[in-house]
This record gives C-alpha cells, sequence and structure tokens, in this order.
C-alpha cells in the first residue's frame, strides 16, 4: 500500500513537468548552480546544449534544456550527465526541473548541483 501511495504521489509531481514538456522549447544550453558542501562555496557554470563543463570535482554534461514555449522566463528543466572528474561511473542522469530541485537530486557525498534557467537568448 505505501508503495502504491508514493508511486502515485510521483505521478502527480511529475505531471506538470510532462505538461510542460509537450509545450516546450529547447535552449541553446542552461546555467547551473554548484554548491562545495564541504567548505560552503557555489559556482555558476554556463553549459551549452550537446556541450559539458567542470564544477569543481564533477563534469557536467548538458543533453538539452527546456523552457515554457509561452514563457521563456517561465520554469527549466534539463537532462544532465554527471560525473566525478575523470571518473566513467555516472553519478546522476536525468532530469532536472528549476523550481523542484529536489525531486529529482544529484546524491553525492561532496558536491550538489542544481538548473538555474536556461539560455534564450
Amino acid at each position: 500500500m505505501r508503495n502504491l501511495l508514493a508511486l502515485a504521489l510521483c505521478a502527480l509531481v511529475a505531471l506538470p513537468a510532462a505538461a510542460q514538456h509537450q509545450n516546450a522549447v529547447s535552449a541553446a544550453g542552461a546555467v547551473l548552480r554548484a554548491l562545495d558542501k564541504v567548505d560552503g562555496k557555489t559556482i555558476d557554470v554556463t553549459v551549452r546544449s550537446g556541450g559539458a563543463a567542470d564544477a569543481f570535482g564533477l563534469t557536467v554534461e548538458l543533453a538539452d534544456c527546456r523552457y515554457p514555449a509561452d514563457n521563456p522566463t517561465g520554469d527549466a528543466f534539463a537532462f544532465l550527465i554527471i560525473r566525478d572528474i575523470g571518473a566513467s561511473d555516472v553519478d546522476f542522469q536525468g532530469w532536472m526541473i528549476a523550481s523542484a530541485p529536489a525531486l529529482n537530486a544529484l546524491d553525492h557525498s561532496r558536491y550538489d548541483v542544481w538548473v538555474l534557467r536556461c539560455i534564450t537568448s
């Protein structure tokens, strides 16, 4: 019963993202924020779609960043692949939503990464 309830809740939470996906426009790239949890430093990183960038000890690849067609400054969501620098194992792969970064978050002991916005110009 608990698993069924959790599954239903996840489906309801994912519904707005799926609805945005239908009317979304792909952007040229994204602006991401990275946090080093040990020393509390943050950096903003700009990544072009199809490209990669290093943020602290991570390599972040951006497959796509999308935003609502009728609201370019609205909620962004990006498909990211995140690895430790030099590693082949993937730490995170999936869609992150700017307005709900904890919904599908990177689980890393030292670093955190989330989407701020798409690059629309």
